[in-house]
């Protein structure tokens, strides 16, 4: 089977982690919810949205993929959150704007080199929660910040890669 001219599809599934690369992963997961949601608890700000749960997979899981590195997870947070709340803003939420505000969140992050695959769902969660433009700061600005920063001492750590690859 290919995907058009000789271009072949690899069906072959990826080697499973390592037992420790995997307890890794989950330690740094559930340290940085627990961190980012504790401190939400306790301050009273909102700091949690519901694409960090999948921004961990990324930071923990695969710290040296591109769209684990402090640019992608902070820029793309913060682009995919302000495309959303622009179209919701000047739209409302409806099934075509959050369609729209989707695609151009992901065109906006392509263009600007801060793909983050998580974030793609922060229009989506913006057009069914309708936030106010604090928003932006909180959760999304300052959760990716303190997401990234939990990924950055706990590789630095635990962690068997040098996290991040790059900054900008």
């Amino acid at each position: 089977m290919s995907l058009g001219k000789n271009v072949p599809i690899k069906s072959v599934c990826p080697p499973r982690a390592s037992a420790p690369v995997i307890l890794r992963a989950w330690a740094g997961g559930a340290l940085a919810v627990a961190l980012v949601a504790g401190l939400a608890d306790i301050s009273g700000f909102p700091l949690v949205l519901g694409s960090f749960g999948a921004s961990c997979v990324l930071l923990f899981g695969f710290p040296e993929s591109p769209f684990s590195q402090p640019r992608n997870v902070i820029g793309g947070h913060v682009l995919a959150s302000l495309t959303g709340l622009l179209f919701f803003s000047l739209f409302g939420a409806r099934w075509w704007s959050m369609a729209l505000a989707a695609g151009s969140a992901i065109a906006v992050m392509m263009a600007t080199r801060t793909v983050h695959p998580p974030a793609g769902s922060n229009p989506v969660i913006v057009m069914l929660s309708a936030p106010a433009w604090t928003f932006l700061a909180t959760p999304t600005l300052a959760g990716a910040i303190l997401l990234v920063l939990v990924a950055l001492v706990f590789h630095r750590g635990f962690g068997k890669h040098a996290y991040p690859s790059y900054w900008l």
